[in-house]
């Protein structure tokens, strides 16, 4: 192997970040291109660094493993290092290359260098939708969403989420009167949402049903809902309809 592989190791805990890119280091044809504490540093050295390869901790502060994984590249071959067997299964359903186990033994962690390797070799892709939809179990909805802006990562709780615009291939996230966009499909991030607390009252644009204070009539067969801050969201024909049976329910008798 004369290409070389760059990689990042991503641990909380510093013996077993030092000990990873030791082993790593070693290995012939590996330039360890950074030795992160947790997700946002990670995703901070990714995009100045442009490794080929993570060695990546599940469990850790602030951003877990798997939310690391959905704002990195998806060219970047991913080995998840944990000290915990009950992610195996989602870590194939998000395409990981390998799942090790800590402890391991160094011939183990060289067999899942061999496997990135041949990841980065094919220039194979994780795929967004697959890693979208394994992130949360089935029957739980997010309480927060990550997204990244070059190298900076915004964290935005769920309850503090206005609405969601579809714009060309991805979304855009209102939230307190900033826009953050995210590369992902309406439909997709609708299916990680409670909802009970948010709605797609149009092709375009999703709602949280708290933030709405009204729903106008706009031309003949068409809405609009208008949130708290004025802000004023189309609302198809579907739209008003699946919206009008909710605020009657809240209504009640």
């Amino acid at each position: 192997m004369t290409d070389e592989v760059r990689v990042l190791v991503v641990d909380d805990e510093e013996p077993a970040r030092t000990l990873l890119g030791e082993l790593l280091s070693r290995a012939p044809g590996v330039r360890v291109a950074g030795l992160c504490a947790n997700g946002l540093e990670a995703l901070r050295v990714a995009a100045q660094e442009r490794p080929d390869a993570v060695f990546l901790d599940i469990e850790m502060p602030r951003l877990d493993g798997f939310e690391v994984m959905e704002l990195l590249d998806p060219s970047i071959a991913v080995v998840l290092v944990t000290a915990y067997d009950q992610y195996a299964v989602k870590a194939f359903e998000v395409e990981a290359v390998d799942y090790v186990l800590k402890p391991f033994r160094p011939e183990r962690l060289l067999e899942a260098l061999d496997r990135a390797r041949e990841r980065v070799r094919q220039r194979r892709r994780t795929d967004p939708a697959k890693l979208s939809a394994a992130l949360r179990p089935a029957g739980t909805w997010a309480s927060r969403l990550a997204v990244r802006d070059g190298a900076d990562v915004h964290v935005i709780p769920v309850g503090k989420l206005d609405y969601v615009e579809a714009q060309d291939d991805g979304v855009v996230l209102k939230s307190e009167g900033k826009a953050y966009r995210k590369a992902q499909t309406l439909a997709a991030l609708a299916e990680t949402l409670d909802p009970r607390r948010f709605l797609r009252v149009h092709r375009s644009y999703l709602v949280a049903l708290d933030r709405i204070r009204r729903v106008a009539l706009y031309s003949k067969n068409s809405h609009v809902a208008i949130l708290a801050d004025g802000t004023r969201i189309p609302v198809s024909r579907e739209g008003h309809a699946r919206l009008k049976e909710i605020l009657d329910g809240k209504a009640g008798p």
